[in-house]
């Protein structure tokens, strides 16, 4: 996927000390694909606003879910577990 293609919503990279908070205003109702990955050690917790949140480890693999948008900004947040460092990065699709 290019930075060109319409498909992308968003994406970053940051480091698993600073983590990811971001609150993309996604179409009511769409589905998106939110993909995290992780490089470094440890692991990080990411959170989806009404979604269970879930760990995904520093070991450099994709980890993706589904969402869908909402009437407002969807509050997405990415937190390093105690003792982790690295870099994390994440991309929203359509």
């Amino acid at each position: 996927m290019s930075p060109d293609d319409d498909r992308l919503v968003e994406a970053g990279l940051e480091r698993v000390t600073d983590g990811i908070h971001t609150r993309p205003e996604l179409k009511q109702g769409k589905s998106y694909q939110l993909v995290v990955a992780c490089a470094g050690e440890g692991s990080v917790n990411v959170t989806v606003e009404r979604q269970p949140s879930r760990a995904v480890d520093c070991d450099g693999v994709s980890s993706r879910q589904r969402i869908a948008g909402t009437s407002g900004p969807l509050k997405i947040d990415v937190r390093r577990a105690k003792g982790s460092s690295g870099m994390v990065a994440w991309r929203i699709t359509s």
